[in-house]
């Protein structure tokens, strides 16, 4: 099953910026589709291949931080594609 997940890493300590990047690097070395805007980036790809990966390197952001938010959104289709027509 194929999924559109959007993720907002948020620290909650004065040096975010490094840990958002580093992040977001993780992200693009991932096989998924990746898209990015200054307030989110998005992942698209197999449910549990997705999942899985992203189970593991949010843990590993986690372990970097002190306090952090993760909000996540998961929509179940592909919507990489997505075009506004409007």
């Amino acid at each position: 099953m194929k999924i559109s997940i959007e993720l907002t890493l948020t620290p909650l300590q004065t040096d975010f910026e490094s840990h958002i990047i580093e992040f977001i690097k993780v992200l693009r070395g991932s096989k998924f589709t990746v898209l990015e805007n200054p307030l989110s980036t998005q992942v698209y790809g197999d449910y549990d291949e997705v999942m899985t990966f992203l189970t593991k390197e949010i843990k590993v952001a986690f372990g970097t931080m002190d306090n952090v938010l993760v909000y996540m959104k998961l929509v179940k289709s592909d919507r990489s594609d997505y075009e506004p027509n409007f």
